[in-house]
């Protein structure tokens, strides 16, 4: 199937609710967030969602497409750091290989604590990555298992410290895509995803769909995934949209207002 009818996924259950029962007319790229910026440019699809950081790097090439996302109003439940010391003992912090937007994060909230920790990036593991160092972050279903598994070492939610520091809610992914792409191919792959959010939001028998495929695929709890899926969101408004612009100044650095595709 061509680029123009495929779209890019995170490979997270935090997209379920956007893709659960997708029309078949569409092929869907799973990948890390930090692979999808690079499938998007490459053309490898029409629209993907990606991390709010690496929107900022290549704004100039990209739209952003609105009311959609991965975010959160507080905790998010699947971006947290992990340690057996209290963050201001950490002296070394591990980051994951696959993120972006969760490492610009986590620096500026530590720098805004006046901490100066040394970063490693490493594989997403929590044992290896805390063997290594006093603590570590991870993010999505890894994140989820290990707060499930360990939640003694759960040392900060990213989400729930950036509303207490900013007051806003968090936006940890963007939904974007090429400039040069045909608008009416990006609004087509839009309106496939809004669809399927829609239906999660207002149809029980759809939102225990995407619980019990997010648990097979987590090993969650339905109880766990009914309040992690109000946890993190996907609809994206205007407050969102405030804190995002607030993440993209502050935390990496984007002064340039976004450009929306429509």
């Amino acid at each position: 199937m061509s680029w123009e009818r495929t779209i890019g996924r995170v490979s997270f259950i935090n997209c379920e609710p956007l893709f659960h029962g997708l029309d078949d007319s569409w092929d869907v790229l799973p990948a890390p967030p930090s692979w999808l910026t690079g499938h998007l440019l490459r053309k490898d699809c029409i629209l993907a969602p990606i991390p709010a950081a690496a929107y900022a790097k290549n704004c100039s090439e990209l739209l952003l497409v609105p009311d959609l996302a991965i975010s959160s109003r507080g905790e998010v439940g699947s971006v947290l750091l992990f340690g057996s010391v209290p963050i201001e003992s950490m002296n070394t912090i591990a980051l994951p290989s696959d993120s972006a937007s969760s490492v610009a994060l986590l620096r500026h909230l530590v720098s805004k604590r006046g901490l100066t920790p040394d970063y490693l990036e490493m594989g997403p593991d929590l044992d290896g990555m805390l063997d290594s160092c006093d603590g570590c972050l991870l993010i999505g279903d890894r994140a989820l298992e290990g707060a499930r598994a360990h939640p003694e070492l759960v040392i900060m939610d990213l989400g729930a410290e950036w509303l207490e520091v900013t007051g806003n809610p968090m936006v940890f992914g963007v939904f974007a895509a090429r400039r040069d792409s045909n608008v009416d191919l990006i609004r087509s792959a839009y309106d496939a995803l809004i669809t399927r959010l829609g239906a999660f939001e207002e149809d029980s028998e759809v939102r225990k769909q995407v619980i019990a495929v997010s648990g097979e695929k987590s090993a969650q709890s339905p109880e766990r995934l009914e309040r992690y899926f109000g946890e993190v969101i996907n609809r994206m408004d205007s407050k969102d949209m405030d804190g995002l612009r607030i993440f993209l100044k502050t935390a990496c650095g984007m002064d340039e207002e976004p450009i929306m595709a429509w």
